[in-house]
């Protein structure tokens, strides 16, 4: 499993190295968009709208827009020393709390922690002590230059570190538009719902939850996979310079040939008065006839 952030977890004076892995993986099926006329992939390219050119990752530039149309420059070496500066740091647990007390709203991402060289002892410390408390640890990580608030939680006998957003990144449930301020139904409607969901009640079982659109989408790509409605990009033309000059040659003997029906050009008469011997012979017909 690939290791995407390596550090330390702390309680007290307990330190524990860990390494963090993604503990999902996102599934959904990958499209690309193909020009219609000759099945391309289509490019999106990086282009300065004043310049009117196409911009390299060297010219680029990452800035903050505190207003419309200004901007304040953020150096590379100022975002790189920001970000060791935060990543560098024992990432220490602040709280401990229930963990029924955070609403799911707030949850942002899941990760493996696996213990470092030396640390397995204290890893397994604390998972046996946020099991027997059931509680879970609040904490502070700096991962791919993001600070976020984190939980540490055990999940099947492996400690999770849930990514969670700050409150202020958690939008106000009341600016929902159109939420009814009062519940308008009759105790009968209210008893009929509660009889509803005991019936549908069950125990959560996940493996029998399937994405059903992607399954689909996966036997309808199959499907014509192998009815072979394939489709390849057109081969873009490359002209050489050979072609081009012949191609030209041709155009400019078409251009001089002369039209059906037209008499041929005169041939020119040499600056001294005398004609060429083939046209000697066509006047001296001539005077016989």
């Amino acid at each position: 499993m690939h290791t995407i952030w390596k550090g330390s977890i702390s309680f007290g004076l307990v330190n524990i190295p860990i390494k963090l892995h993604s503990a999902t993986e996102d599934k959904d099926i990958k499209l690309r968009n193909l020009h219609k006329e000759c099945h391309s992939p289509i490019k999106y390219e990086k282009v300065c709208p004043v310049c009117d050119k196409e911009i390299q990752g060297e010219e680029i530039v990452r800035a903050y827009e505190y207003a419309k149309g200004k901007f304040v420059i953020l150096e590379d070496e100022d975002m790189e020393k920001l970000r060791k500066e935060n990543e560098e740091k024992a990432v220490e647990i602040i709280d401990f709390v229930k963990m029924e007390q955070i609403d799911p709203i707030y949850f942002s991402k899941s990760y493996y922690m696996s213990p470092s060289e030396g640390g397995g002892k204290a890893y397994s410390l604390l998972r046996k002590a946020l099991g027997q408390s059931q509680k879970v640890g609040i904490a502070k990580i700096a991962i791919r230059s993001k600070e976020q608030l984190a939980v540490i939680r055990v999940y099947e006998n492996t400690l999770v570190m849930e990514t969670i957003h700050f409150p202020d990144e958690v939008r106000a449930a009341g600016d929902v538009p159109n939420v009814p301020a009062e519940d308008k139904v009759t105790d009968k409607e209210i008893d009929t719902a509660i009889m509803l969901i005991d019936q549908l009640t069950t125990d959560f079982e996940p493996g029998k939850y399937t994405d059903d659109y992607r399954t689909a989408l996966i036997e309808l790509i199959e499907a014509k996979r192998t009815g072979q409605e394939i489709v390849t990009p057109v081969e873009k033309e490359t002209k050489s310079n050979v072609t081009d000059l012949m191609a030209a040659l041709q155009a400019s003997i078409d251009r001089t040939k002369p039209e059906k029906g037209e008499p041929a050009a005169k041939t020119p008469v040499a600056a001294t008065g005398t004609a060429t011997p083939k046209k000697k012979r066509v006047v001296k017909e001539k005077k016989q006839a």
